[in-house]
């Protein structure tokens, strides 16, 4: 282990800072440093990565036993461990996200009451297929479209019809820009991070007012309704611009999902055998099959974090109190001790077979309810598993003038062109197109 990791070799504190090097190699950055960490170890026994982000140190776990660990409250707490960076685009200042406890628990239930109930999830789901629908109907009159940028907008009139937000028309195109800004600004300096903060201040502002409207005159929509009147641990309302952080923690993700449905473009147009198969599945088990391997191939979220509440150990390792703690998700969707041949797209191995809790974690890993995974996750793999198969089901060509290569160093990723597709009725399926590789193997 060399110097420019650690000040001597059995010092743990690493010498100098890798956020540069992060945002500069993207996903790319974690999985050289874990080949690098496992030179002289078995398989499966490598010690942590460790590293020193925004000043302070890192230890980077990866594997299912390394998520309960990491979800274990009395190992890692979440109050003060997101930088103001991504709470000003991600997800918000007071956002669940941030908290513990009781405190996380009872916002916690906020989000499971409205998300997790499989009504909720059919409702979700069937207003977005009726807005694709009527989406689709239009796009052969307008030539060629920018897949990633459609399903965007189609999602954000989706959600904000289904939560009660008076967001229709340009609003919900602007709503639409403004989440995709902050998912895609979150991680990186310069412009894009600049934009995403701009867009977060202006949505915070809008839903601000309406939850106060709604709480004037009355809340229409369900989601709305209950998030205007939700009560924290102490029995008190959320003040209005919390509310409105947590009303985009739901409108964020779902439009988030675009870069899902994109990728499924992408694997359906890299494989026409897959596109076919999805277009005449009479069971959903394949559909949801597909949108597993959607979420665990592509690259999305790299790590998720938090702070070591004390000090601890993992696997003989000791980890600091005051640490931040990152649990590696690409690098364990795509771990050859977990899956078999994992830099193909395969949606077979997930039929009869479910992913295991803290196996596949594109979102997080843990317990749904109480803990800190995402509790939209079953929203995510009926919305994306729909989408994709009326993909399959429509007929359009994919213009070769464009570029679908996939760039690791760019967090989030996506296809560099959007993926842009023609539609109507001499469309063809595309599959005479080469195909792009995306992925390394």
């Amino acid at each position: 282990m060399g110097t420019d990791d650690r000040g001597s070799r059995g010092d743990m504190r690493p010498l100098l800072d890798s956020t540069v090097p992060l945002l500069l190699r993207g996903y790319t950055w974690l999985p050289a440093k874990q080949r690098r960490t496992a030179d002289g170890h078995g398989p499966g026994e490598a010690p942590p990565v460790r590293a020193r982000l925004l000043g302070r140190p890192a230890v980077f776990l990866s594997g299912p036993e390394a998520v309960s660990f990491f979800y274990d409250e009395q190992h890692v707490r979440r109050a003060g461990a997101l930088p103001d960076p991504v709470l000003d685009t991600l997800f918000g200042q007071g956002a669940v996200h941030t908290l513990d406890g009781d405190p996380h628990r009872a916002r916690k239930a906020l989000f499971t009451g409205l998300l997790m109930e499989p009504e909720a999830v059919a409702e979700l789901t069937d207003t977005v297929v009726q807005h694709w629908r009527a989406a689709v109907e239009r796009w052969p009159d307008r030539g060629r479209v920018t897949l990633f940028d459609e399903v965007a907008v189609v999602l954000a009139e989706a959600v904000c019809a289904w939560a009660g937000l008076p967001h229709t028309g340009r609003a919900a195109a602007r709503t639409a820009r403004d989440c995709v800004a902050m998912v895609d600004g979150f991680a990186t300096p310069g412009p894009r991070h600049w934009r995403a903060r701009r867009a977060r201040a202006r949505q915070e502002r809008v839903l601000a007012r309406t939850v106060e409207r709604a709480r004037a005159k009355g809340a229409r929509g369900k989601v709305l309704q209950r998030v205007a009147g939700h009560r924290d641990a102490d029995g008190e309302l959320l003040p209005a611009r919390t509310a409105a952080v947590e009303l985009l923690n739901i409108v964020r993700p779902t439009v988030a999902l675009a870069w899902f449905v994109t990728f499924g473009a992408h694997a359906l147009h890299r494989d026409p055998a897959l596109r076919e198969e999805l277009r005449v599945a009479q069971e959903p088990s394949f559909e949801r099959a597909f949108a597993h391997e959607v979420r665990r191939f592509y690259p999305f979220a790299p790590f998720v974090g938090g702070l070591a509440v004390t000090d601890l150990t993992w696997r003989g390792e000791p980890i600091a109190a005051g640490s931040m703690v990152l649990l590696d998700l690409y690098g364990q969707n795509h771990d050859p001790g977990l899956w078999h041949e994992p830099y193909r797209f395969d949606p077979g191995r997930f039929l009869g077979r479910p992913p295991g809790r803290d196996e596949l974690v594109p979102q997080g890993g843990g317990d749904a309810h109480h803990g800190h995974r995402c509790p939209g996750e079953d929203i995510a793999v009926a919305v994306v598993g729909a989408l994709c198969t009326e993909l399959a089901r429509l007929e359009f060509e994919v213009p070769p003038e464009q570029d679908l290569r996939i760039p690791l160093h760019r967090m989030p990723t996506r296809p560099r062109s959007g993926f842009v597709i023609a539609t109507g009725p001499r469309a063809r399926t595309g599959s005479e197109v080469p195909a792009y590789d995306s992925l390394p193997s």
